[in-house]
């Protein structure tokens, strides 16, 4: 991702739902992350059918962290575990409605690790 970044409109960045197979499978692997400096490396697993991928696009500096570092543009990356943006209105898209009396449930995990 990183290296793709600065190839975008300077006003853009990523914020993009990826579509995960099989949508039925339990826990499949839907992203890995890593850091060639430091070796961290972040994997997410899911039972949901996509991921949500946000490069923080609007961090301006103008917040500044706990450390006293400025939040800036594309200084993090969130990855959301979701069902498909707009899926009610697309019958072809995963069930997302929950109706009464029925539960919600869904599992991501994250692993973190060093290499």
């Amino acid at each position: 991702m990183g290296q793709y970044i600065d190839l975008l409109p300077a006003d853009m960045g990523f914020d993009h739902n990826y579509v995960l197979r099989p949508y039925d499978a339990e826990n499949i692997p839907a992203a890995e992350l890593e850091d060639p400096e430091s070796g961290r490396v972040l994997r997410v697993f899911t039972d949901q059918p996509g991921i949500q991928l946000y490069s923080s696009n609007y961090w301006d500096g103008s917040i500044t962290g706990p450390q006293g570092v400025p939040y800036l543009k594309h200084g993090a990356v969130a990855l959301e575990t979701q069902a498909f943006p707009d899926s009610p209105n697309h019958a072809q898209f995963p069930e997302t409605i929950l109706r009464p009396g029925d539960t919600y449930r869904r599992k991501t995990v994250f692993v973190f690790d060093v290499q």
